[in-house]
C-alpha cells in the first residue's frame, strides 16, 4: 500500500508503527455552527479510511476532537446572550447529527479542548522550561526560529516568511514568526495557569491532545489542505520541541471544495449546509468521486449526477437482495468467479494506491452493470451471494448506504401472486398486487 505524504510531498510505501494497529488524528470542527458541505469532505474522506483501514484487518484508533475553546464561539454566545458551552454544546450535537447522516462512524475518540485544559497548560509549561517559548505580560509564545526544519511541511523558508508582508507585526513577539500558545484575556471563558488567566492558542491544543491521548508518534494525521499553515506546521515544531518527533509518520490532507467555482466561505453566506441537502448519501457519492488530494468543484449538475449513479446503486442493490430474499437463499459463500474477483481487486488496488476512490468507484460501478444484468437473467443462487458480498464489500468501505428491508412471508406471497398475475395477464389484479407492494417498499 502506498500514502501521498505531504510532509515528504511524495508517495511513499505504507507502514504502521505497531503491526496491525493503525493511530489516526483528524483536525476536527470548530464548534460555532452548522457544517457545510466543504467542511463535510474531509470529515467523508477519512471516515473512508478508517472504514478501509478496519476491512483490511487493522485495529484503529481514531480521533478527532472539538475546539470549544475560540474567538468565535465567544462571538456567537455574546450575539444570542448564552455561555460557550450551551453554544458549543448545540454544535456539537448538530455536527454528530450531520456526520451520521453521512453515515460517518462517530464511534470514535472525541477530545474536547475544555476537556484537556491541565494538559494543555502543562504541555506549554514544558515548552518554556525547555525555552522554547516565553512569556510576555501573560501571553505565551513559541520560538519558531528554535526548530530547524520549521516550514518542511508546507514548504516555506523561514527567511521568506520573515520578510513576507502578512506577517503581522507584534512589539511583544521576540520574531514575527512566533507564534501564540496561551493568550491572556478577561473576555469570555478562561482558565487559571501559571502564566495568565486565559485561554490557549488554536495551534497548541491538537498537538498537545494527541501527546496525552496517544503518548507517542502517531501514525496517520489528517487535514485539509488549508491546515498546512500555519496550524500543522505549527503543530510539527511543538513536538519536535518537546518529543523530538514530528508528531506523525504520514500527514494527509484533501483538497478544497469549492462552490460554483468559488472559495465556500461561512462569513460570506457562500455555502450549503449539510443539514439542508435532502440527498445525503449521493452528497458522500459525490465527495468520493474525484482523488481527495484533488480540488473538488460543487454544482447542481455535477451533484444531481450523482443522485441518479446512487439511485442506480439502490435500485441494483434491492434487485439483487430481492432474487436472494425471495428464496430464502442470503448465505455467506466463497467468490469464486473469475470476473467478480477481477473487480474486487481493481477495487482493493485503486484503494491502496493513496485512497484512490475515484478508481475505486469505478469498479463499483463496473459491479453494479454485472448486477444488472445478471438479475434478469436466470443464475444460480450462489452466483447471486457472490454478487451481494461484493457490492457489500465495496459499499460498506466506501459507507454508501442502502437501506434493504428483510421480506416477510407474507411480502413474499404478494411478490408472488404478482409475478402469477402477470404471467397470467390478469393486468387488472398485477396493477393491484404491484400497489400494494410499491406500499410497501418492495417495488
Amino acid at each position: 500500500m502506498r500514502i501521498f505524504n505531504s510532509y515528504n510531498n511524495q508517495l511513499e510505501d505504507f507502514k504502521t508503527i505497531h503491526k496491525n494497529q493503525l493511530n489516526m488524528y483528524v483536525c476536527g470542527p470548530t464548534v460555532y455552527n452548522y457544517i457545510h458541505i466543504g467542511n463535510a469532505r474531509p470529515v467523508v474522506f477519512f471516515d473512508t479510511v478508517r472504514r478501509y483501514f478496519e476491512a483490511k484487518g487493522y485495529q484503529v484508533t481514531y480521533v478527532s476532537n472539538f475546539t470549544d475553546v475560540d474567538d468565535k464561539i465567544i462571538q456567537k454566545a455574546l450575539s444570542e446572550n448564552k455561555d460557550e458551552m450551551t453554544i458549543a454544546n448545540r454544535y456539537i450535537d448538530a455536527y454528530l447529527k450531520d456526520s451520521e447522516s453521512l453515515n460517518c462512524l462517530t464511534d470514535y475518540i472525541k477530545p474536547r479542548v475544555t476537556d484537556y485544559m491541565n494538559h494543555i497548560i502543562d504541555f506549554i509549561q514544558s515548552l518554556i522550561d525547555k525555552d522554547y517559548a516565553y512569556i510576555v505580560d501573560g501571553d505565551v509564545y513559541f520560538r519558531v526560529e528554535k526548530v530547524k526544519d520549521y516550514g518542511h511541511l508546507s514548504n516555506r523558508h523561514v527567511e521568506d516568511l520573515k520578510s513576507g508582508a502578512r506577517i503581522d507585526i507584534n512589539p511583544n513577539k521576540e520574531s514575527p514568526l512566533d507564534f501564540t500558545l496561551w493568550k491572556r484575556t478577561d473576555e469570555g471563558i478562561q482558565f487559571d495557569a501559571p502564566f495568565s488567566t486565559g485561554r490557549p492558542g488554536w495551534h497548541t491544543e491538537c498537538v498537545a491532545m494527541i501527546d496525552d491521548i496517544f503518548g507517542q508518534e502517531i501514525d496517520i494525521h489528517g487535514g485539509g489542505s488549508d491546515l498546512k499553515f500555519p496550524h500543522h506546521e505549527n503543530e510539527i515544531a511543538q513536538s519536535i520541541a518537546l518529543n523530538q518527533h514530528r508528531l506523525a509518520n504520514y500527514w494527509v490532507h484533501n483538497g478544497r471544495l469549492s462552490l460554483k467555482e468559488s472559495k465556500m466561505s461561512k462569513s460570506l453566506g457562500n455555502v450549503i449546509l449539510v443539514k439542508d441537502v435532502e440527498d445525503k448519501m449521493a452528497l458522500r457519492y459525490f465527495l468520493l468521486s474525484t482523488h481527495y488530494r484533488s480540488p473538488l468543484n460543487y454544482d447542481d449538475d455535477s451533484f444531481q449526477m450523482y443522485v441518479k449513479e446512487f439511485e442506480k446503486l439502490d435500485s441494483s442493490m434491492k434487485q439483487l437482495h430481492r432474487k436472494l430474499d425471495l428464496s430464502n437463499g442470503i448465505a455467506l459463500v466463497d467468490i469464486t468467479d473469475e470476473e467478480i474477483k477481477a473487480l474486487i481487486n481493481a477495487f482493493d488496488n485503486a484503494m491502496a494506491e493513496d485512497f484512490n476512490t475515484a478508481n475505486a468507484i469505478t469498479a463499483l460501478q463496473s459491479l453494479i452493470k454485472r448486477i444488472n444484468v445478471s438479475v434478469r437473467q436466470h443464475k444460480d443462487i450462489d452466483y447471486y451471494n457472490q454478487l451481494l458480498q461484493a457490492i457489500v464489500y465495496m459499499t460498506d468501505i466506501l459507507g454508501l448506504n442502502v437501506e434493504i428491508d428483510t421480506m416477510s412471508d407474507e411480502d413474499r406471497e404478494l411478490y408472488q401472486a404478482w409475478q402469477d398475475a402477470r404471467k397470467a395477464k390478469n393486468f387488472e389484479k398485477a396493477d393491484q398486487l404491484r400497489t400494494k407492494l410499491t406500499e410497501r417498499g418492495i417495488l
